[in-house]
């Protein structure tokens, strides 16, 4: 597996992040992985990489490039302590809806013209905060990107004018979401409103809660982190982008190489012809 530091241009600056691919083999489908707040860290390195070695190439750019880089935080951050939650809003802040889909743009470009990536569509995923960016990237660029996951995605259901449900109505992509339990960001009544609005979209979509799973528990190291949940989690990510991304890129390849054989056989044909009539 190849780690590869990158740099890409956005309209607001410079993006830094990582590139995770396959030593050899053919290009493979390209999937985008958006830490949670916490940023790029060794434990969202390990998941991107994992995610690599089911045959996917793994973009996994800084999304807080505008406050800053990894670490993203110099002291262990506690959810409802002032200075944690003061960070929180310096590295949120700029990242509004308009920024999310701003960069969901490049991010997508810039994966595919690499060289280990496939022209089959693409994949998002997005963790806590960047849940409801996944769902922006999707809506963003319809026509590239086929899958869109969120684990304990918090606020993907609000009252406001920008809130992620309304991004529903220009998303093609078939759409995952896993949920906390007891999760403030994402309460039992707003994940029900929130399925009803998915119900009326009328897209192909999944949406479930994890037993005993708490925000936060996908990522190794984290204080609620749950292993046997976040395996499934896992599963159901792989399984959401090999049916969507893989299945469809085999079966594109499939039937190129039967117009190439078509194609073959019409041009046989046609110089046989020919040779026959110049016989006679």
């Amino acid at each position: 597996m190849i780690e590869e530091a990158i740099e890409l241009e956005t309209a607001d600056g410079s993006a830094d992040g990582f590139i995770y691919r396959a030593e050899d083999g053919p290009p493979s489908p390209g999937v985008i992985h958006l830490t949670d707040i916490g940023g790029i860290r060794p434990a969202h390195c390990d998941m991107a990489r994992r995610l690599a070695a089911k045959g996917f190439t793994v973009l996994m750019p800084n999304v807080f490039y505008r406050t800053g880089r990894p670490p993203m935080f110099d002291f262990t951050p506690s959810v409802g302590d002032e200075r944690t939650m003061k960070r929180f809003a310096e590295l949120a802040g700029p990242l509004n809806p308009a920024a999310m889909e701003r960069d969901a743009g490049f991010y997508v470009d810039f994966l595919a013209v690499q060289a280990s990536v496939s022209e089959a569509a693409m994949g998002v995923v997005g963790y806590c905060f960047t849940g409801s960016m996944a769902m922006r990237t999707a809506a963003a660029m319809p026509e590239k990107i086929a899958a869109a996951a969120s684990f304990h995605g918090g606020g993907l259901f609000t009252d406001t004018s920008t809130s992620p449900h309304f991004a529903l109505a220009r998303i093609k992509a078939q759409l995952y979401f896993g949920h906390a339990i007891e999760d403030r960001s994402m309460p039992k009544e707003v994940i029900e409103e929130f399925e009803r609005a998915l119900a009326a979209w009328g897209g192909k979509y999944q949406s479930e809660v994890y037993e005993g799973a708490y925000h936060g528990w996908t990522t190794p190291g984290a204080p609620v982190y749950n292993e046997r949940q976040a395996d499934r989690a896992f599963e159901k990510l792989v399984a959401l982008l090999t049916k969507t991304l893989k299945w469809n890129a085999d079966r594109e390849a499939h039937w190129s190489r039967v117009a190439d054989a078509q194609a073959s056989i019409d041009w046989n044909d046609r110089a046989g012809q020919i040779r026959s009539r110049r016989q006679a």
